[in-house]
């Protein structure tokens, strides 16, 4: 059954349009508060952001709704989203909440939940949220008078998140003499990121880390890599590090400037972790959208891929289904099991960074494990995702797949966070790939406004 609120990655939207508006996001304080308190003792909630302006809004609504339902509410400040998950862990809380829209523009904002095991919260759990959301306001049962909660703003968990960063680096393993340009999108990340490296023994040049509410992940980040690229060549720096605006996820940069994606790191952890004995019953996993060269790669090491729909959260499940200790997205959401709950660019940045310590190789080289196969990925905004559903598109999609044979792959998918189908198509001839994604690209727009 489809949601009504909740995508792939919380419920997500236009700042002040529907269902981000400040009386809205009360409702979902009310709505998560009154499910959890219910078998809590505690009752206690982490809010934490990033550094988008609506956030200020938002915050303020979760709390007084959180509040209504009789719940605590420890407010972070700006902090990376698998922070949230940590300190649900470790504050022993009942609830935990990212303000965020991730890779988004400023404009957009959104709510990710994580329970008490700082995993995000299950279908089933967002399901009965739902219905509480779409339920009288006036029927809820909020808290009595003397059982109304409490907000309190913390110092200092910004370092906490820091210690456990850095504790994920092997302890004979230092940063010196590398040089590092991070780029924090103007995001969450701005104090953690640098903060970490420097203290880990690296030459530190952050860039984009003066966030004002409207420059998050402008022009910058993981979704642009231009500026990072230009300052890896200007500093000659060894490595560049792209994070998102709210720091789970992560591309990189080599000393030539060449970009890293989120394949290719994995194939680089995987195959160190292999080695060195710390990979889990011999295989990861992605998403459709990973490159089949991560596959082939892999599988020539004798280790599996097993594939899930896009979201980080179905590649969690699927990891905790298979006991698998890695896995994550071509667009560098990149989850290890053995430390985060969740993707954190942070932890898996220091990964790469001890790959290249131990294995003494400049990142050009190390992070080459693989040769990608030809993918053409396109997008496009329509009016009506349901666009997918119409039999001429649908034929279309079974006759590409059918042209592409088993040598070759075809994705179709509407986002989970915008109006956006994305057709992706791979295979060894790039041209035959991108004539397919064009035409069906073509088709989509046709029939979006039938």
């Amino acid at each position: 059954m489809a949601r009504k609120y909740f995508g792939t990655d919380g419920i997500r939207g236009k700042a002040n349009v529907f269902p981000m508006t400040p009386d809205f996001a009360m409702k979902v304080g009310m709505a998560v508060g009154v499910l959890f308190r219910s078998k809590a003792t505690s009752r206690r909630v982490v809010i934490g952001k990033d550094t988008r302006l609506s956030c200020y809004m938002l915050e303020n609504a979760l709390v007084a709704g959180f509040t209504a339902a009789g719940m605590d509410v420890f407010l972070l400040g700006p902090i990376p989203t698998p922070a949230v998950a940590m300190l649900c862990r470790s504050l022993r809380t009942d609830i935990g909440v990212m303000i965020s829209a991730s890779h988004n523009a400023f404009y957009d904002n959104g709510i990710k939940l994580f329970g008490p095991d700082g995993f995000k919260l299950s279908d089933e759990k967002e399901t009965k949220i739902e219905a509480l959301l779409d339920s009288d306001i006036s029927e809820l049962p909020l808290a009595n008078c003397e059982e109304i909660g409490r907000a309190k703003r913390v110092e200092g968990d910004i370092y906490r998140y820091i210690e456990y960063a850095k504790r994920t680096l092997p302890r004979d393993v230092r940063l010196d003499a590398l040089r590092i340009v991070v780029d924090c999108a103007n995001g969450a990340t701005y104090k953690a990121a640098p903060r970490a490296l420097w203290e880990l023994g690296a030459e530190v040049i952050a860039i984009n880390n003066e966030p004002n509410g409207f420059n998050i992940n402008q022009e910058c980040g993981s979704t642009d890599l231009t500026s990072l690229r230009n300052k890896v060549h200007e500093v000659r720096a060894d490595v560049g590090i792209a994070l998102d605006g709210d720091g789970d996820r992560v591309l990189m940069v080599d000393e030539k400037g060449q970009m890293i994606d989120g394949d290719q790191l994995i194939a680089v952890i995987a195959e160190h972790w292999h080695k060195t004995g710390r990979l889990h019953h011999k295989g990861i996993v992605t998403t459709v959208m990973s490159n089949l060269g991560l596959e082939r790669f892999l599988s020539e090491k004798g280790l599996e891929l097993i594939r899930t729909d896009v979201g980080d959260r179905y590649v969690v499940d699927m990891m905790r289904q298979k006991k698998y200790n890695i896995g994550g997205e071509s667009s560098g959401h990149i989850i290890l099991s053995d430390f985060c709950t969740t993707g954190d660019g942070l932890v898996a940045a220091l990964q790469i960074l001890a790959c290249i310590k131990e294995s003494q190789q400049p990142m050009s080289q190390l992070c080459k494990r693989f040769e990608p196969v030809p993918q053409i990925l396109k997008n496009k905004v329509v009016h009506n995702k349901n666009v997918l559903q119409k039999s001429k598109v649908q034929t279309a999609i079974m006759k590409a797949s059918e042209h592409l044979g088993k040598e070759g792959r075809l994705l179709v998918r509407a986002s989970g966070t915008e109006p956006v189908i994305r057709v992706m198509a791979e295979g060894d001839n790039r041209e035959a790939i991108t004539a397919i994604v064009d035409d069906l690209i073509k088709l989509i727009a046709r029939h979006d406004h039938d």
